[in-house]
């Protein structure tokens, strides 16, 4: 993936994908309250990357394993998911090997996401080799048998993929998609309730209701709307690349990729379904595309935007920091950075409700995704040169 593409609208997942899919729970972490109150000044705060671990090929996820192992998964680009852990590096052995079902060739297509859920059962996110259909599927490691569960065409172009997967503090797998790529929303995609592009998913993979092989939690927004697509959770997205939970209060942080004037992050909070994020009636703070606009709609604003081509081209969203080691520096700090110009974005909500932000560092350029170990520490992969690092925090001196 080239800053030219990205800032063109190819999102940035040019061999990107995977991400923290499972996150510490709630019960282990503190309440929000307390760690956020015993932060430091964002004008304070330095957050620093330190490479790990080398040899990742288009990493594009990073998530905990979470069987108490302190294990990490690194999901590539290529279809193969790598297993690190501090003391050892990066397992010779892959923890699974799919790349013979999925579709790596273009720029941001490839595995994408990948999500372990509390029954220890693997959901993986991906472009289908056989149409590149962006693609739900439970998958064995051991075998690497898949089972498809949703499937949405995306043929027409080859970018705004998506791909995050997340389970959700109700128990629920989150799938972000995006809004089925070209320049523009040519598919008019963002604002549509009968399709899945543009969106993120809310559905219960722990049971199948027939003729799906998964159920549709009857609190979603749209069950029951006509003409609408009642997977969906929250719309109005170009690509939300990544997207992830609040441990402490459940809430849901969106970095969704702009088209060439803002990049964004969203808030919601927990269990806050039916958002229009407005995508492609708005762009960021503003009107993208008038035609697209309708009257008596209401738009959910981003809580922190940046200008692309001057302060980046593609937004890689991160993770509230909820560990402890740096729980006095940047515990309910949101961290994320962009793919072109490598910035440390922190962004906090405050007591009164508004969002204050600052740039606290920088880290590597080409940077895909962030995600976190089991304990909640902070972790970034680089697309090139292929860099596993390690995030700290530190006071400014």
């Amino acid at each position: 993936m080239t800053r030219r593409h990205l800032r063109r609208g190819l999102s940035l997942v040019a061999a990107l994908a995977l991400a923290g899919a499972l996150l510490p729970t709630a019960s282990s972490a503190e309440p929000q309250e307390s760690q956020a109150g015993r932060a430091v000044p964002l004008g304070e705060l330095t957050a620093t990357a330190t490479q790990v671990a080398s040899g990742l090929v288009n990493p594009t996820a990073i998530t905990a394993l979470n069987d108490g192992s302190g294990r990490i998964l690194v999901v590539e680009k290529r279809g193969v998911v790598r297993s690190y852990h501090p003391q050892t590096g990066l397992a010779a052995k892959p923890f699974l090997d799919i790349s013979d079902k999925v579709n790596g060739a273009d720029v941001e297509r490839g595995l994408l996401g990948l999500a372990i859920a509390r029954d220890k059962r693997v959901y993986v996110a991906y472009t289908r080799k056989s149409d590149s259909a962006v693609t739900l599927s439970r998958v064995r490691p051991d075998t690497g048998e898949l089972t498809e569960l949703i499937t949405q065409p995306h043929s027409e172009y080859p970018n705004h993929n998506g791909g995050q997967l997340a389970f959700g503090p109700d128990g629920y797998l989150y799938w972000g998609i995006g809004d089925g790529g070209g320049g523009g929303d040519p598919l008019a995609s963002g604002q549509r309730l009968d399709t899945l592009l543009g969106k993120i998913l809310r559905v219960d993979v722990n049971r199948a209701c027939r003729p799906l092989k998964y159920c549709v939690p009857a609190t979603n927004p749209f069950v029951g709307v006509a003409g609408a697509r009642a997977e969906i959770w929250a719309y109005g997205l170009r690509n939300p690349w990544r997207f992830s939970f609040d441990p402490a209060d459940g809430s849901l942080w969106i970095g969704d990729v702009g088209q060439g004037r803002f990049e964004e992050v969203d808030h919601l909070a927990r269990g806050k379904g039916g958002a229009n994020f407005g995508w492609s009636c708005k762009e960021g703070p503003v009107v993208f595309d008038q035609t697209r606009c309708k009257d008596g709609v209401t738009y959910t604003e981003p809580v922190f935007h940046y200008i692309s081509g001057a302060e980046g081209c593609a937004v890689i969203g991160g993770h509230v920091y909820r560990g402890r080691k740096y729980a006095s520096l940047a515990a309910g700090t949101y961290l994320a950075t962009d793919f072109c110009q490598g910035t440390a974005w922190a962004v906090r909500k405050k007591a009164d409700g508004t969002y204050e932000s600052a740039r606290i560092g920088e880290f590597p350029l080409d940077a895909t995704t962030l995600g976190t170990d089991q304990n909640g520490e902070l972790y970034l992969a680089e697309e090139t040169p292929g860099g596993l690092h390690r995030i700290s925090f530190a006071r400014k001196g």
